[in-house]
């Protein structure tokens, strides 16, 4: 039972670096920060130059230009899942007479995050443009911190609205810029946020669909081979109650695909489930990645009085309006009448 112990410290060491990366991000100067530009200059000493400006051509183009291999990985992640569970858990399933909706369920999950997937891919996220910029500098107030009046941005050229940011992937400004996401190769801004939320929503719904159906399936396995609640002969002939460890072994010799795709899943819905969470929040503060991060380097409202700039949300209105303007943002008319 080795490899289990090793699998567990495994996992563990995942979530800790997940955990680690999600606390210090947003942090100005940052210890993981310091930590990874000091373990670059030691490592531009013993790598060749050349592999240097290769490795530094093939990070740019995959984080820094817009390019559908995330896409590409990402649908194939759900095909792989899908045709696992499909082939496999869907079989055994319907014969073991589970009910024909459950089985179903994660096939209706996945049709409505295939719509949200294509709305956030395909919609404009509110690019800002000459023709629109000067509607759209009146849609949101400036705080004077994060955002300020008459700002300029020198590659469109255009007055910079309140909560708007230039990207360098897509090379335009967005509205309400949120963040660039490479899994559906587009920004979200304040016209596909929405959509972004209800496809986090929908995949994080499908993963553990997928993962539910799984571990009943397996248990109902474990129920019918009589291993939960029976016992077993050692190497000495001798009989010995079976434990969990056991159970897991024999599900691993059994179904090992389906075991491998099981512990994938949950770990994919733990995450999905733990950014979900953060999104939501951000809906319902009406804040965007952007602002968070950015907020993050004055502390919040709480600063000491010799800091000249305190940075407050403005933008909160409640967590139902926050909400609803996820879905229906506002535009300069709508302001103007309030």
């Amino acid at each position: 039972m080795e490899f289990l112990t090793l699998f567990l410290i495994y996992l563990c060491f995942v979530l800790a670096v997940t955990a680690l990366l999600c606390l210090c991000s947003g942090r100005k100067e940052s210890f993981l920060a310091r930590s990874v530009s000091r373990a670059s200059q030691v490592l531009s000493l013993v790598i060749p130059s050349q592999l240097q400006r290769v490795t530094h051509r093939a990070l740019h183009r995959l984080f820094h230009t817009r390019s559908c291999l995330f896409v590409v990985l990402h649908v194939a992640l759900q095909a792989a899942v899908f045709g696992e569970y499909t082939w496999e858990v869907f079989v055994y399933c319907w014969e073991l007479q589970f009910h024909l909706l459950l089985l179903l369920l994660p096939y209706l999950l996945l049709a409505g995050n295939l719509g949200c997937f294509l709305l956030c891919s395909r919609a404009n996220p509110g690019t800002v443009t000459k023709s629109n910029a000067a509607s759209l500098v009146k849609v949101y107030a400036y705080d004077g911190v994060l955002f300020q009046r008459g700002l300029v941005c020198p590659t469109c050229t255009v007055e910079k609205p309140a909560r708007s940011k230039h990207c360098s992937v897509c090379r335009t400004c967005v509205h309400r810029f949120d963040h660039h996401c490479v899994w559906v190769n587009n920004c979200i801004g304040a016209r596909n946020a929405g959509a972004f939320l209800l496809y986090l929503l929908s995949l994080t719904a499908t993963a553990g669909a997928v993962a539910a159906v799984t571990a009943a399936f397996l248990l109902q396995v474990l129920l019918l081979s009589n291993l939960m609640h029976g016992t077993y002969l050692d190497a000495q002939g001798q009989e010995q109650p079976v434990e969990i460890p056991l159970l897991i072994q024999h599900l691993f010799l059994t179904f090992p695909r389906i075991v491998f795709m099981l512990g994938f899943v949950i770990l994919l819905t733990l995450v999905l489930g733990g950014y979900c969470c953060f999104s939501l929040y951000l809906a319902l503060t009406n804040q965007t990645t952007n602002e968070w991060c950015k907020s993050r380097r004055f502390g919040g409202s709480s600063q000491p009085h010799d800091r000249p700039l305190v940075y407050k949300n403005i933008y909160s209105k409640g967590i139902w309006r926050n909400l609803k303007e996820i879905f229906n943002p506002p535009t300069a008319l709508e302001r103007k009448k309030k």
